[in-house]
């Protein structure tokens, strides 16, 4: 079954997914690349401050990294090579305790786990930039090589746009790095025909079996530098979404064509915006994705809904995402940095049926926790406000509402509630007064009350027309459209 998990990779690669039942794996995780060398290693000057403070908020030396550090090198349960433990003592040696080494070791626990449940045949692709390559690469050689697997290539992936810098060379490359669980991968070589410039796929022989049938057509082998996969730059692609580090799906074809056969499990373990399960999906693998983000579920549930129809979303397994109180206020009550505003996002995104956008802004959110739109005409729409609580609601924070809505312009206000609500804050709610819908000529309560019970256990969503599409419609695809091989 096609399965989202809503979490910490780490936690699910570990308690979730068994061993040697992946066929492919593609990661492209967070990494803050403008960044110069001098920064790594510690000389954050005052003029390089601010990209500086950009890399210390992605990655961080705290508590999470060091208790990673501590597992790797006690070799904790037996998870870890000798080779990688000496190779994490070593960087520690040289890089000392910053934001680079936890990088790395978090990658260096992730990539453990996803190369145990890699099937023997089964290929991995780190997506990375040139700042860190060349340690991510040490770190992929002491996991892989040492139980039989194998580097089999650095492919460069160049593109154009954005800004040129004065005094260097435009960075305009990523590095995918791709490993092998054995010697004995599935791989399938792509070829660029001469006469149509279309991609075919030939075949390869794996232990003395042939994979795919079909004859290569004459034409010249894809190199380990790709040129002709253009970055999405431009605010009118079919297929941007808005989100920061979305990748082209040509980009994840090629992968997917390349290192898998129909049928085959492919798994992303930092999903973001769904590329990989998105191309997966229509060249009918099985796919897995996980994200420590519920903004990226809902992206990605409502990607296959645009891309693929209601029935492929609603038939997705989802899993880490509340079913019930007692998982609600856990993740309420979740202690990690990271996922801090992750219960309001899930609330509104939920309640809104990923139809809202979420306040983003760092600080006081002023009492903005999402914001959705009510279509009122051809060209017209109206603000809805989102505010979400997980305890201690009461009617002075109705009345608060209100004075939101005035102040941002809005014309209803949606307040969800951990706790049932008192008395007094549905008596405050009332007086507010109804907000009345043209269009469908209706009347609606200005401000709404929505208790996360109702979510969970009456399946309870909102009953408004917010037909603007926040999160950019996903570019439809035919199924049945796909690259031809002989």
């Amino acid at each position: 079954m096609n399965t989202l998990y809503y979490g910490d990779n780490l936690d699910i690669l570990r308690k979730k997914l068994r061993d040697e039942t992946v066929d492919l794996c593609y990661i492209d995780p967070p990494f803050n690349s403008k960044r110069n060398y001098f920064q790594i290693y510690g000389n954050t000057e005052k003029k390089d401050h601010a990209q500086a403070q950009a890399f210390i908020d992605t990655w961080t030396w705290n508590g999470l990294a060091i208790a990673g550090f501590q597992e790797i090198s006690t070799n904790q349960e037996g998870r870890y090579t000798r080779q990688t433990i000496e190779l994490l003592l070593g960087l520690k040696n040289v890089l000392g305790e910053n934001g680079l080494l936890a990088y790395l070791i978090s990658m260096t626990q992730r990539v453990n786990e996803i190369q145990r449940v890699l099937k023997p045949t089964g290929s991995f692709y780190l997506h990375c930039d040139p700042t860190a390559s060349h340690y991510l690469k040490l770190v992929l050689d002491t996991i892989f090589c040492p139980r039989g697997g194998d580097f089999r290539n650095e492919i460069v992936w160049c593109y154009s746009g954005g800004g040129i810098p004065k005094q260097d060379f435009p960075r305009k490359h990523d590095v995918i790095l791709r490993y092998s669980n054995t010697k004995y991968c599935t791989y399938f070589p792509i070829y660029r025909q001469y006469s149509e410039g279309t991609l075919q796929r030939g075949r390869t022989k794996i232990k003395g079996k042939y994979f795919e049938e079909g004859l290569r057509k004459e034409g010249t082998p894809v190199n380990d530098w790709w040129a002709d996969v253009p970055k999405i730059t431009s605010p009118t692609d079919p297929e941007k979404l808005g989100y920061p580090t979305q990748k082209p799906e040509a980009l994840l074809e090629r992968i997917i064509q390349a290192s898998s056969n129909e049928g085959d499990t492919v798994l992303d373990a930092y999903c973001g915006c769904g590329t990989t399960v998105a191309v997966s999906q229509r060249l009918k693998r099985n796919w897995i994705g996980i994200d420590i983000t519920y903004q990226s579920i809902a992206v990605i549930l409502k990607r296959l809904e645009d891309s693929f129809g209601a029935e492929i979303a609603n038939s997705v397994v989802l899993n880490g995402i509340p079913r019930d109180i007692e998982s609600a206020r856990a993740l309420a009550n979740k202690k990690d940095d990271r996922v801090r505003k992750e219960f309001e996002k899930w609330a509104v995104l939920t309640y809104s049926k990923n139809r809202a956008t979420i306040h983003e802004k760092k600080g006081a959110d002023g009492g903005v926790d999402g914001i959705a739109y009510l279509v009122t005409g051809k060209d017209s729409r109206d603000r809805v406000i989102f505010q979400v609580k997980s305890g201690g609601a009461k009617s002075s924070d109705i009345r608060d509402l209100r004075g939101v809505i005035d102040r941002e312009g809005a014309v209803m206000g949606i307040f969800i509630t951990l706790e049932e609500p008192t008395k007094p804050m549905q008596k405050e709610a009332m007086s507010a007064g109804t907000y009345h819908h043209e269009l469908l000529n209706r009347d609606y309560p200005k401000i709404q009350i929505v208790t996360i019970r109702e979510m969970v256990e009456e399946n309870k969503r909102a009953d408004l027309p917010l037909g603007i599409e926040v999160l950019k419609t996903a570019q439809v695809v035919n199924v049945s459209e796909q690259l031809s091989f002989e």
